[in-house]
């Protein structure tokens, strides 16, 4: 009776680990791939694919997909365009377009610009991979930085006489563009050791936790996956690619054979693997919304020796960075929210009770308003913020507005991704879907000249990133794709889960016998 039983436990498992494995094989095969590729960034970083060969909706078109952040003017006729796209030059009159790209790395990776500024007459540029000074005898963008300003800088500003420039990690100033000296960021005040849980379980799920051997593993489970599938499919396809033989009147043998080897390896490698495959792929199902929203905002212990395991209380916070004359002090937005620091940084840095709405994604715009604070944009609207007095007023609408709590809607209507002023006065903002928009009314900003779209494909990072979040598919299915990964996830630990009880049960008979 209990044989029986387990018989029919056994055939219910064949069928989730069966079908559920074949429809979503493509998919796993896509997430493996990509997240292999995802995890070598600087590798890959001059390896470009055009546009043309993406689906549609990756054209650009009016500097939309963040292809545009801000500009900086450097003469009462000339503005510095820049952002995803690298740095173009414009006459303030916005009538012609110039490529100002000459000197940074082949790659549209390598010339990814979070910031620019002009400082002491020298243009510096804080690039994802490293910080860069324009060299005006040879017009060409040089390396400035050193080991430490080398990877995901975010933002500049200027103090004084001195170039603050910010990482993902860290707080840098030079005097004079050749020697960096790093700056202590105090805590903040109340400071708790811990790490949010979205961070912890993206290193998690990269391997970034464990370091340079912990992404190796991670790259490890990646060919694992892609090995089970394969070997999966070639058992499923297999009693129909024997009888094709067979009605071409071919020994069988040799197939046969193989179809036990496959098999054998396929348990093997499967079961060897399997606790390790569904703890990764759940930290994955987990970073993208909607299952992200609820953990967005929670805290955990650091896990003692890992990659988190730092005395930097800013270790991967860092976002945006400006130095406020008026007031003497600064103000630093990381993803823990707003902070205000004094100007010799000696003191704990002090939160505010009121902040504006501001997208998990980032803080794309923080600037000087008048004098009515700053203007803070995201994927979360943009906003007139007071920082002295907790005022928060929407921009478009003029109400005010307030921080949600708990979950709430990660983007909104108007997704930010930069805004710009040019020399007569005019102002933009730049819409994620739509492009740069006049917000003053006034002159039409020119749209992307045909060398700035060719000279402008994705590179090969970020369309694996496309790939991985299932964006890719978002032409097809619109806003359905969010379900993409939470989808194939939870249909992957199923088939791995009831992979791993078939081989259990199979064993434990064997052993009995």
């Amino acid at each position: 009776m209990i044989s029986v039983k387990i018989a029919s436990r056994v055939k219910k498992l064949r069928k989730y680990h069966k079908w559920p494995g074949i429809i979503v094989s493509l998919f796993v095969l896509l997430f493996a791939t990509s997240g292999v590729l995802l995890n070598h960034r600087s590798l890959i970083a001059k390896v470009d694919i055009s546009r043309r060969f993406m689906p549609p909706g990756y054209e650009y078109r009016n500097w939309n997909l963040s292809g545009l952040r801000s500009a900086l003017p450097i003469d009462k006729d000339t503005l510095l365009l820049y952002g995803n796209v690298g740095i173009w030059k414009v006459t303030q009159d916005l009538t012609r377009i110039s490529d100002f790209n000459r000197g940074f790395q082949e790659g549209i990776d390598n010339r990814k610009i979070y910031a620019l500024a002009n400082f002491k007459g020298t243009l510096v540029a804080a690039t994802h991979f490293g910080l860069y000074r324009y060299d005006h005898p040879t017009a060409k963008w040089k390396e400035a930085g050193t080991d430490g300003l080398r990877d995901r800088l975010c933002d500049l500003t200027i103090k004084g006489d001195s170039l603050m420039i910010l990482s993902r990690d860290a707080l840098f100033y030079t005097t004079d563009l050749r020697t960096m000296h790093p700056l202590k960021l105090p805590p903040p005040i109340g400071y708790e050791r811990k790490a949010g849980l979205f961070i912890t379980l993206w290193q998690l799920h990269s391997g970034e936790l464990f370091g340079w051997i912990g992404r190796l593993i991670v790259d490890l489970l990646g060919f694992v996956l892609i090995f089970l599938t394969l070997t999966g499919l070639f058992h499923f396809l297999f009693p129909k690619w024997i009888q094709r033989r067979k009605s071409r009147g071919k020994s069988a043998v040799e197939q046969v054979r193989l179809k036990r080897v496959n098999l054998k390896w396929h348990n093997l490698v499967g079961y060897v693997f399997a606790l390790f495959l569904v703890i990764n792929t759940t930290a994955g199902v987990f970073l993208r919304p909607p299952l992200l929203i609820p953990i967005a905002s929670a805290q955990v212990g650091i896990l003692p020796f890992s990659n988190l395991d730092v005395d930097n209380p800013w270790h991967d916070k860092l976002r945006r960075i400006r130095w406020d004359e008026s007031s003497k002090s600064f103000l630093i937005h990381t993803s823990d929210g707003f902070y205000k620091a004094d100007a010799g940084l000696a003191d704990s840095l002090s939160g505010y009770s009121a902040e504006p709405p501001v997208s998990i994604m980032g803080c794309n715009v923080l600037e000087k308003w008048q004098d009515r604070g700053y203007l803070v944009g995201s994927f979360s609207g943009m906003f007139i913020w007071n920082p002295e007095t907790g005022s928060v007023e929407d921009l478009f609408t003029g109400k005010a507005a307030v921080r949600p709590q708990g979950i709430g809607r990660p983007v909104s209507d108007e997704m930010c991704t930069g805004y710009l002023e040019t020399g007569d006065g005019a102002q933009y903002w730049i819409d994620y879907n739509r492009g740069i928009l006049n917000l003053t009314g006034g002159k039409l900003f020119p749209g992307m000249t045909q060398e700035v779209v060719e000279q402008s494909p994705i590179s090969l990072w970020n369309a694996a990133l496309e790939v991985h979040t299932g964006r890719i598919f978002e032409h097809l299915v619109g806003p359905l794709y969010l379900l993409y990964v939470p989808l194939i996830g939870i249909s992957l630990i199923i088939v791995l889960i009831s992979g791993f009880l078939i081989w259990w049960h199979a064993y434990h008979r064997k052993k009995q016998a």
